[in-house]
């Protein structure tokens, strides 16, 4: 076994999980620190970020982190801080998006590890939920940027480091739920 496969999902995993509670991280640390040390932490994100893919969509993530680094930087505005998950959506909706121009989609690539043999048919329905995703991540993305500009920052850290976790989740629970269905199509 490759001793560096153990070592790269655990490093997947810590980045996730800072992805998931950045949004909380800067909400409790604009209440102790100005905005252009809280900067460093995004660019921590980045840089892990950089260090654990090479994929193009993810060097584009970290890139936009670095923008929004820099602006934080030399204004010591929180607003760059709070664009983060808007930058997060727009790579997730590139992704997904661009497996629809070049299948195979994402949700068929994730399929295919459970039914290497997917039909015609999975192939379909895996497009369609591939579309679905596209969607969410603009409603999303969207929802992020309204509270990033015009909310609160209690607001923006609970639709950012919560809700939208959750939303998300109910989207996988109803697909998954529903996928039963369109397997014997």
């Amino acid at each position: 076994m490759n001793a560096a496969a153990p070592r790269s999902r655990w490093l997947t995993a810590l980045l996730w999980l800072c992805t998931v509670l950045y949004p909380l991280a800067i909400y409790f640390g604009l209440a102790r620190f100005e905005p252009r040390w809280l900067a460093l932490l995004l660019l921590g994100l980045a840089v892990l970020r950089l260090w654990v893919t090479r994929e193009r969509v993810w060097v584009a993530a970290a890139a936009g982190a670095g923008v929004l680094v820099a602006l934080t930087m030399i204004g010591n505005h929180k607003l760059p801080l709070k664009l983060y998950p808007v930058v997060v959506n727009a790579v997730m909706l590139s992704l997904f998006a661009l497996s629809l121009r070049y299948p195979p989609t994402v949700i068929e690539r994730l399929a295919r590890l459970q039914h290497p043999q997917l039909p015609p048919s999975g192939v379909a329905y895996t497009r369609r939920v591939t579309q679905v995703w596209c969607g969410f991540f603009v409603f999303n993305g969207s929802l992020a940027l309204i509270t990033a500009l015009y909310a609160s920052d209690a607001t923006w850290a609970l639709y950012n480091g919560l809700l939208a976790y959750l939303l998300m989740g109910l989207l996988f629970a109803g697909e998954w739920l529903l996928r039963p269905r369109h397997e014997h199509d």
